[in-house]
Protein backbone atom coordinates (compact mmCIF):
# COMPACT_ATOMS: atom_id res chain seq x y z
CA UNK A 1 0.00 0.00 0.00
CA UNK A 2 1.18 3.91 -0.49
CA UNK A 3 0.31 5.43 2.41
CA UNK A 4 1.30 8.81 1.42
CA UNK A 5 3.47 10.70 -1.52
CA UNK A 6 5.82 13.69 -1.06
CA UNK A 7 7.64 15.69 -3.46
CA UNK A 8 7.21 18.65 -6.15
CA UNK A 9 3.57 19.44 -8.14
CA UNK A 10 4.61 18.43 -11.68
CA UNK A 11 1.08 18.99 -13.26
CA UNK A 12 -2.42 20.12 -12.38
CA UNK A 13 -6.08 18.68 -13.85
CA UNK A 14 -9.42 19.54 -12.53
CA UNK A 15 -9.56 16.63 -10.31
CA UNK A 16 -5.87 15.09 -10.51
CA UNK A 17 -2.61 15.94 -9.70
CA UNK A 18 0.93 14.59 -10.47
CA UNK A 19 3.27 14.60 -7.99
CA UNK A 20 7.36 13.51 -8.57
CA UNK A 21 8.25 10.89 -6.30
CA UNK A 22 11.90 9.70 -7.20
CA UNK A 23 12.17 10.78 -11.14
CA UNK A 24 8.30 9.19 -11.29
CA UNK A 25 5.07 11.12 -11.84
CA UNK A 26 2.59 9.70 -9.73
CA UNK A 27 -0.93 10.35 -10.70
CA UNK A 28 -3.08 11.36 -7.76
CA UNK A 29 -7.01 11.48 -8.08
CA UNK A 30 -7.99 14.55 -5.75
CA UNK A 31 -10.90 16.25 -4.45
CA UNK A 32 -11.31 19.68 -5.14
CA UNK A 33 -10.34 21.12 -1.52
CA UNK A 34 -6.78 18.89 -1.88
CA UNK A 35 -5.98 20.45 -4.82
CA UNK A 36 -6.84 24.18 -4.50
CA UNK A 37 -3.61 24.48 -2.28
CA UNK A 38 -1.26 22.83 -4.93
CA UNK A 39 0.49 24.69 -6.89
CA UNK A 40 3.14 23.02 -9.81
CA UNK A 41 6.70 23.30 -8.69
CA UNK A 42 6.22 23.37 -4.94
CA UNK A 43 6.29 20.32 -2.40
CA UNK A 44 3.76 19.05 -1.50
CA UNK A 45 2.53 15.44 0.75
CA UNK A 46 -0.64 13.76 0.04
CA UNK A 47 -1.58 10.99 2.35
CA UNK A 48 -2.74 8.22 -0.19
CA UNK A 49 -4.93 4.94 -0.65
CA UNK A 50 -4.59 2.68 -3.59
CA UNK A 51 -7.64 1.21 -5.25
CA UNK A 52 -6.64 -1.67 -6.65
CA UNK A 53 -8.95 -3.49 -9.68
CA UNK A 54 -8.27 -6.44 -12.15
CA UNK A 55 -7.47 -3.17 -15.34
CA UNK A 56 -6.34 -0.46 -12.94
CA UNK A 57 -4.74 1.11 -10.18
CA UNK A 58 -5.63 4.22 -8.87
CA UNK A 59 -3.96 6.33 -6.42
CA UNK A 60 -6.42 8.45 -4.57
CA UNK A 61 -4.94 11.73 -2.10
CA UNK A 62 -6.03 13.49 0.64
CA UNK A 63 -5.10 16.48 2.82
CA UNK A 64 -4.07 13.73 5.72
CA UNK A 65 -4.75 10.49 7.56
CA UNK A 66 -8.24 10.99 8.68
CA UNK A 67 -9.78 11.37 5.13
CA UNK A 68 -7.40 8.68 3.74
CA UNK A 69 -8.97 6.21 6.59
CA UNK A 70 -12.04 7.29 6.16
CA UNK A 71 -12.03 7.40 2.74
CA UNK A 72 -11.51 3.31 3.17
CA UNK A 73 -13.75 2.55 5.89
CA UNK A 74 -16.77 4.43 3.54
CA UNK A 75 -16.02 1.81 1.06
CA UNK A 76 -16.96 -1.18 3.60
CA UNK A 77 -20.26 -0.27 3.29
CA UNK A 78 -22.32 -2.63 0.32
CA UNK A 79 -22.37 0.10 -2.70
CA UNK A 80 -20.21 2.56 -1.85
CA UNK A 81 -16.63 2.29 -4.32
CA UNK A 82 -14.19 4.66 -4.59
CA UNK A 83 -15.79 7.63 -6.38
CA UNK A 84 -18.80 7.89 -4.19
CA UNK A 85 -16.77 7.84 -1.20
CA UNK A 86 -14.38 10.48 -2.28
CA UNK A 87 -17.68 12.45 -3.07
CA UNK A 88 -18.95 11.62 0.11
CA UNK A 89 -15.48 13.79 2.11
CA UNK A 90 -16.30 16.20 -1.08
CA UNK A 91 -19.35 17.58 0.58
CA UNK A 92 -18.37 16.65 4.00
CA UNK A 93 -15.38 16.24 6.14
CA UNK A 94 -14.27 13.48 7.94
CA UNK A 95 -15.83 14.50 11.47
CA UNK A 96 -19.23 15.71 9.45
CA UNK A 97 -19.79 12.04 8.51
CA UNK A 98 -19.37 11.02 11.95
CA UNK A 99 -21.52 13.57 13.43
CA UNK A 100 -24.09 12.72 10.73
CA UNK A 101 -23.95 8.93 11.46
CA UNK A 102 -24.03 9.39 14.97
CA UNK A 103 -27.14 11.22 14.62
CA UNK A 104 -29.01 9.15 12.22
CA UNK A 105 -28.77 12.68 9.93
CA UNK A 106 -29.85 10.72 6.51
CA UNK A 107 -30.09 14.32 4.79
CA UNK A 108 -27.02 14.77 5.01
CA UNK A 109 -25.71 11.73 2.89
CA UNK A 110 -28.31 12.55 0.62
CA UNK A 111 -26.10 16.26 -0.18
CA UNK A 112 -23.87 13.69 -1.99
CA UNK A 113 -24.51 13.18 -5.57
CA UNK A 114 -25.40 9.39 -6.13
CA UNK A 115 -26.62 8.82 -2.54
CA UNK A 116 -31.24 8.83 -2.28
CA UNK A 117 -33.04 8.52 0.52
CA UNK A 118 -32.94 5.02 0.57
CA UNK A 119 -29.18 4.39 0.18
CA UNK A 120 -28.90 6.99 2.67
CA UNK A 121 -30.45 5.05 5.37
CA UNK A 122 -28.65 1.94 4.79
CA UNK A 123 -25.49 3.70 4.69
CA UNK A 124 -26.71 5.15 8.43
CA UNK A 125 -27.47 1.63 9.58
CA UNK A 126 -23.82 0.07 8.14
CA UNK A 127 -21.57 2.74 9.06
CA UNK A 128 -23.23 3.73 12.20
CA UNK A 129 -20.17 1.04 14.15
CA UNK A 130 -17.42 2.11 11.85
CA UNK A 131 -16.86 5.75 11.49
CA UNK A 132 -16.74 5.87 15.51
CA UNK A 133 -17.52 8.93 16.84
CA UNK A 134 -16.23 12.79 16.15
CA UNK A 135 -13.01 13.48 16.72
CA UNK A 136 -13.32 17.56 16.69
CA UNK A 137 -10.30 17.42 14.91
CA UNK A 138 -12.63 18.98 11.50
CA UNK A 139 -14.28 21.26 13.88
CA UNK A 140 -14.07 25.12 12.40
CA UNK A 141 -11.26 24.01 10.17
CA UNK A 142 -10.79 25.98 6.74
CA UNK A 143 -9.09 25.05 4.00
CA UNK A 144 -7.90 28.04 2.48
CA UNK A 145 -7.68 28.27 -1.03
CA UNK A 146 -5.59 30.79 -2.73
CA UNK A 147 -5.67 31.20 -6.80
CA UNK A 148 -5.21 28.45 -8.44
CA UNK A 149 -4.29 27.11 -12.21
CA UNK A 150 -7.70 28.12 -13.09
CA UNK A 151 -10.37 30.61 -11.92
CA UNK A 152 -12.69 29.47 -9.47
CA UNK A 153 -15.33 29.08 -11.84
CA UNK A 154 -13.58 26.86 -13.83
CA UNK A 155 -12.24 24.55 -11.19
CA UNK A 156 -16.22 24.58 -9.40
CA UNK A 157 -17.20 23.63 -12.74
CA UNK A 158 -14.94 20.46 -13.19
CA UNK A 159 -15.23 19.40 -9.71
CA UNK A 160 -19.48 19.24 -10.11
CA UNK A 161 -19.17 17.43 -13.64
CA UNK A 162 -16.93 15.02 -12.18
CA UNK A 163 -19.37 14.43 -9.34
CA UNK A 164 -22.04 13.23 -11.44
CA UNK A 165 -23.42 16.53 -12.94
CA UNK A 166 -24.44 17.05 -16.37
CA UNK A 167 -22.34 20.12 -17.67
CA UNK A 168 -25.57 22.34 -18.38
CA UNK A 169 -26.49 21.83 -14.59
CA UNK A 170 -23.01 22.37 -13.22
CA UNK A 171 -22.92 25.93 -15.03
CA UNK A 172 -26.36 26.04 -13.66
CA UNK A 173 -24.73 25.69 -10.11
CA UNK A 174 -21.93 27.95 -10.58
CA UNK A 175 -24.09 31.04 -11.16
CA UNK A 176 -26.26 30.12 -8.63
CA UNK A 177 -22.53 30.39 -5.66
CA UNK A 178 -21.31 33.35 -7.96
CA UNK A 179 -22.65 36.01 -5.47
CA UNK A 180 -20.88 34.01 -2.70
CA UNK A 181 -17.61 33.61 -4.36
CA UNK A 182 -17.60 37.22 -5.45
CA UNK A 183 -18.13 38.19 -1.72
CA UNK A 184 -14.94 35.97 -0.76
CA UNK A 185 -11.25 38.01 -1.50
CA UNK A 186 -10.11 34.30 -2.18
CA UNK A 187 -12.86 31.58 -3.27
CA UNK A 188 -13.09 28.86 -1.43
CA UNK A 189 -13.56 26.41 -3.66
CA UNK A 190 -14.61 23.54 -0.87
CA UNK A 191 -17.24 25.83 0.69
CA UNK A 192 -18.30 26.88 -2.61
CA UNK A 193 -19.75 23.19 -4.07
CA UNK A 194 -20.81 22.89 -1.12
CA UNK A 195 -23.07 25.24 -1.71
CA UNK A 196 -24.06 24.50 -5.35
CA UNK A 197 -24.80 20.84 -4.11
CA UNK A 198 -27.67 22.41 -1.32
CA UNK A 199 -28.45 24.85 -4.67
CA UNK A 200 -29.32 21.39 -6.18
CA UNK A 201 -31.13 19.45 -3.69
CA UNK A 202 -33.15 22.47 -3.12
CA UNK A 203 -34.36 22.21 -7.05
CA UNK A 204 -35.06 18.23 -6.85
Amino acid sequence: MIAFVSGPVAALGPASAVIEVGGVGMLVQCAPAVLAPLRIGEEARLATSLVVREDSLTLYGFVDDDERQTFELLQTASGIGPKVAQAMLAVHSPDALRTAVLRGDAKALTAVPGIGPKGAQKLLIELKDRLGAPTGAGVGRQRAVAAGPAPWSEQLHAALVGLGFAPREAEDAVVAVTPEAEAQAKPDISALLRSALRTRNRTR
